[in-house]
């Protein structure tokens, strides 16, 4: 499992005192305000920023750090990732997961017969979708639903399902 679960990116700088505009990568923007510390992932280094300020715009969340007072400081961190280590992160409600906890799990149906990996989890408006490749190299798309995932094991790196008919 990974241990560092990312929850944004820089998206630009805004104004002058070293404030940047976050895209985030959470179901919950507003979990930012609890927030103390990120982890910046800057391709050479990891940096840990305590977070000073939160503020909302559109679909960004705006975040000041300690001890960066200048655009100048900020500038070359845009389009980093920001992470936070499992312990910071939100705890999952029962059958919810993080979706790189479920990228990689093994895939079988309710006979035990092996699908495939589960490679991609697509967010739509409704319900999450699971792309599973099988081992053909063809895709499978099941959506997120009790009626198809009928067990997770995210510790064994298994999940079985239930192929609806049709898909």
């Amino acid at each position: 499992m990974e241990e560092l679960l990312q929850v944004g990116a820089i998206a630009n700088t805004h104004g002058v005192r070293g404030e940047v505009k976050v895209f985030p990568m959470t179901d919950e923007k507003e979990r930012f305000k609890q927030l103390k510390q990120v982890i910046l992932d800057t391709g050479k280094e990891q940096i840990e920023l305590s977070i000073t300020q939160v503020k909302f715009f559109k679909n960004l969340v705006i975040l000041k750090f300690k001890g960066f007072d200048n655009i100048n400081d900020v500038e070359p961190w845009k389009g980093k990732p920001l992470y936070v280590t499992r312990e910071n992160a939100v705890k999952c409600e029962e059958d919810e997961y993080f979706i790189a906890d479920l990228i990689g799990l093994s895939v079988s149906d309710e006979e035990g017969q092996a699908l495939g990996t589960l490679t991609d989890v697509l967010t739509t408006g409704a319900n999450d979708v699971y792309v599973i490749t099988k081992t053909s190299g063809e895709e499978l798309l099941l959506p997120a639903i009790k009626q198809c995932i009928r067990k997770v094991d995210v510790a064994q790196r298994q999940m079985q399902v239930h192929v609806l008919e049709g898909l």
